[in-house]
C-alpha cells in the first residue's frame, strides 16, 4: 500500500484543474443558485467539531424549505430528528459548514460551503412552517463558497436510473435497528408498529 502524505504528490498525481473548474467558484448568489434552492426538496449538511471529528446530515422538506435571506445568506429549518444534535453541536465549536443542494432526477449539485450560526427565532421562521410546525431553530449560512458539481457521479452512480439500481436485499428498518443496537429493550413487534404508518405521522411532530 502507498500512502499519499503530500499536496505535491496528489497534486502530480491528479493533475491540475482545467480553467473552468477554477473559475467556477462564486461568493454571492446569482439568480439561477436561487433558483435551484428553490427546486430543491434535500439537501447534506456537513459539518466538523473542533477535533475535526465529521457529521454529514441529510435534511429534507418540501422543494424550497432552505430559505434564501439575501445574496450572502442562507437559512436551513431545524424539523424534528432524532435529538442528537450532532451537527449543531458540531457548529458551536466550528462553524465552518458545507451544503449539497439536490434536485431530483438531476445530474448537477449545488455547493456552498460557508460558516453557520444557530438562530432559535427570527421573523422569516413565521415562512418555514410545514404542517403546523414552526422550527424552534435555523441554520443560518453566510456564504463562503458556491458552485456547481457536474453530473458524472450521478452518471456513474446511476442514482436516477431505476433500471440500474442493484436489488435491495437489506431488512427493513426495524430488523436493522435490532440487529445493530442489540442491547436495546424494544422488542422486534414494537419497532415493526414505530416505523410502519406511523413513523410518517410523526415527521413533523417533536
Amino acid at each position: 500500500m502507498s500512502e499519499i502524505v503530500d499536496p505535491a504528490e496528489l497534486r502530480e498525481l491528479l493533475g491540475a484543474p482545467t480553467p473552468r473548474a477554477v473559475a467556477k467558484e462564486r461568493v454571492a448568489l446569482h439568480a439561477r443558485d436561487k433558483e435551484w434552492i428553490s427546486l430543491s426538496p434535500f439537501v447534506v449538511l456537513a459539518t466538523s467539531d473542533a477535533d475535526g471529528k465529521c457529521d454529514a446530515s441529510p435534511k429534507g422538506d418540501p422543494a424550497g424549505f432552505v430559505r434564501v435571506l439575501d445574496d450572502h445568506t442562507i437559512a436551513i429549518p431545524e424539523r424534528p430528528g432524532n435529538r442528537r444534535a450532532d451537527g449543531y453541536l458540531n457548529m458551536l465549536s466550528n462553524p465552518h459548514v458545507g451544503v449539497i443542494f439536490l434536485i431530483p432526477g438531476r445530474g448537477e449539485t449545488l455547493r456552498i460551503n460557508g460558516r453557520a450560526r444557530l438562530v432559535r427565532d427570527a421573523p422569516y421562521f413565521d415562512d418555514m412552517v410545514v404542517q403546523g410546525h414552526r422550527p424552534i431553530l435555523a441554520v443560518e449560512v453566510a456564504v463562503e463558497q458556491i458552485f456547481l458539481h457536474c453530473a458524472k457521479a450521478f452518471l456513474r452512480s446511476g442514482l436516477w436510473k431505476p433500471d440500474e439500481w442493484p436489488a435491495d436485499t437489506l431488512p427493513n428498518q426495524a430488523h436493522l435497528v435490532k440487529e445493530l443496537q442489540p442491547d436495546s429493550t424494544e422488542t422486534l413487534e414494537q419497532l415493526e408498529k414505530h416505523y410502519s404508518h406511523t413513523y410518517e405521522d410523526l415527521l413533523y411532530k417533536s
